[in-house]
């Protein structure tokens, strides 16, 4: 990993702040259960990292070494599956690759541990001392197994002056456990051997990665479908328009033929008219000539 020194202010608990020239954290040794460890914090974290994308001071992270002191993370430390902390850099944190509270200025206030078989006791015995003198506001312990690991499928503490006091858990149907972290403002529910969070105030799970890009690849789908609903709709409407106009030329084209016909049937009568005209005006000079005829032979 980088080994670059950095020049940045740490912050002190005592309110001090000091340019301090600091070199990343090592990484910590991997437990040899990680990979069953992993899914696990995985869908925690990144499910708190979009339930908080909002803030700005809020800090999620695991797998870094917890200590108070740069100079303690051989020696009086912890690495948490999943540490959570509020009103800080969380730039600094990451840079710095683990979290020394008197650079942070303030204890994490939230860490979980998931079950394991080469931790699960340390989870909840020397760990859970640690956290307590480190003043984590709540410490969480998750084993999937239901219990092999750890003393409890699930449990919580709460940091009363410095010693923890366990938190109340609910049961369920089906083997459901829940209780309630006044930190994150979530229950925490142990369902299946999955750690899974509740909003008590939407009464509605906070959807999981995997969750939401399940939902967001059905969304567009639909959107897709609607679009697609759409755009036929718009063609067929489109069709009826077209066949509409056709039917309204093919009339005015009907109308076209029926006023030439008609204005051919009228000329037709305008020219007999003339005809009879002319055949009557002939009829009256033949009768005029035929009295005047008649007159000249009368008078003989």
């Amino acid at each position: 990993m980088a080994t670059t020194t950095t020049i940045r202010e740490a912050r002190h608990p005592n309110g001090a702040v000091a340019a301090t020239a600091l070199r990343p954290l090592p990484n910590p040794p991997r437990d040899i259960d990680a990979m069953q460890q992993f899914s696990h914090t995985a869908e925690f974290l990144v499910t708190l990292k979009d339930r908080f994308a909002e803030r700005p001071d809020f800090f999620v992270s695991g797998e870094g070494y917890l200590c108070l002191r740069r100079s303690q993370y051989r020696t009086f430390r912890v690495v948490p599956d999943c540490v959570v902390a509020f009103d800080v850099d969380p730039d600094a944190i990451y840079t710095t690759n683990g979290y020394v509270i008197d650079e942070v200025g303030k204890p994490p206030d939230f860490a979980l541990e998931v079950g394991s078989e080469s931790t699960g006791r340390k989870d909840y015995t020397v760990k859970r001392y640690f956290y307590a003198r480190f003043g984590v506001k709540e410490y969480w312990r998750f084993d999937p197994t239901g219990g092999d690991h750890h003393d409890a499928p699930l449990a919580g503490d709460t940091l009363v002056g410095d010693a923890y006091a366990p938190i109340e858990l609910r049961e369920g149907a089906g083997g459901l456990l829940m209780g309630y972290s006044a930190v994150l403002g979530l229950d925490l529910h142990w369902e299946d051997g999955k750690l899974r969070l509740y909003d008590p105030v939407a009464q509605s799970y906070l959807m999981t990665f995997t969750e939401s890009r399940v939902e967001r690849l059905a969304a567009e789908a639909r959107a897709e479908g609607a679009e697609t609903a759409l755009n036929e709709e718009r063609a067929a409407r489109l069709a009826a328009e077209a066949a509409s106009s056709e039917e309204r030329v093919a009339r005015l084209a009907a109308e076209a033929v029926s006023s030439e016909e008609r204005a051919a049937r009228l000329a037709a009568e305008a020219v007999s008219s003339e005809d009879r005209a002319a055949r009557l005006a002939a009829e009256d000079e033949a009768r005029r000539l035929r009295e005047d005829l008649d007159r000249l032979r009368s008078e003989r």
